[in-house]
């Protein structure tokens, strides 16, 4: 396994992949690496002849500076847990100003409204922070294609029309959510939860997989309201959103039509984490 904290050695190294003609695959990463990222690198490494994994906390994305800090991080745990999906994997951790060149700030974007709804409402400048990193981090590498989990279902849409807008020659691959046995959808923020917390978090799956029940039969605004509802009754949890959106444009219904295709998204505080998820209502 190769480490590189410099743009330049990473380059190096990559050149010679490509002089040998040979794919690179590419995994961004915040580190603090679970299955879910694992289940990216394994279909990274079965898809290519080479996959570099960054690991690096963007502070630009973090609406919240408590967050920011709060987030784990854990390096030789990280790199251990790589090593049992391969061990011929490019690690990329560079510093701040190794990435951002010195300068941590992020460029302003629009995405037709993308970066409007949902998470962008509730996340002040996320996904400016968000696109900055991608799009570094996407020129850095270079790879043939990059792949994203789906829990970050808005976030994996956005990245797609950065490369289009951006017309970056790289497969954007969306790879299906990996949950805890529980249902709740693999996050590194579920390390910040207390044991009894995280196992009654399966709540959140079970009324994904509810509300997916009731989509062929009730309105979206039947189904808010059911689920504002139960939320209202748990302890535990404060519901900061649910909306039942078009999967291409991400705008939020009040009325179904055929022949288009939509998710539930949420977005869930337990104590004072943040969790999201999302499903494919058809």
């Amino acid at each position: 396994m190769q480490i590189f904290d410099h743009t330049n050695e990473l380059h190096d190294a990559l050149g010679e992949e490509r002089l040998a003609k040979r794919s690179v695959g590419f995994v961004p990463t915040m580190g603090a690496l679970h299955k879910g990222h694992l289940s990216l690198v394994k279909k990274a490494v079965a898809e290519n002849d080479t996959v570099v994994v960054s690991i690096f906390v963007n502070p630009t994305q973090f609406d919240n500076q408590q967050d920011f800090d709060k987030y784990p991080e854990d390096f030789e745990r990280d790199i251990t847990l790589l090593k049992t999906a391969s061990d011929n994997i490019i690690v990329f951790a560079p510093k701040k100003a190794e990435i951002y060149n010195g300068e941590i700030t992020s460029k302003t974007f629009e995405f037709k409204g993308l970066e409007k709804v949902m998470e962008g409402a509730f996340r002040n400048g996320h996904f400016n922070g968000v696109a900055t990193i991608v799009e570094l981090l996407l020129n850095a590498v270079k790879a043939n294609r990059a792949y994203f989990g789906e829990k970050d279902f808005q976030q994996l849409q956005i990245i797609r029309a950065l490369v289009a807008q951006k017309e970056m020659p790289v497969e954007i691959i969306g790879c299906p959510i990996e949950r805890e046995p529980n249902g709740l959808a693999r996050s590194s923020r579920n390390e910040r939860l207390s044991k009894t917390t995280r196992t009654k978090a399966g709540f959140i799956y079970e009324v994904l997989n509810t509300a997916k029940k009731k989509f062929g039969m009730e309105s979206a605004g039947y189904i808010k309201d059911w689920v504002s509802e139960n939320f209202a009754q748990q302890q535990l949890f404060k519901l900061e959103y649910f909306e039942i959106a078009d999967v291409k444009t991400l705008t939020p219904i009040t009325k179904k039509q055929k022949n288009k295709k939509y998710r539930a998204f949420i977005a869930v505080y337990a104590e004072e984490v943040r969790l999201i998820d999302n499903i494919a209502l058809n």
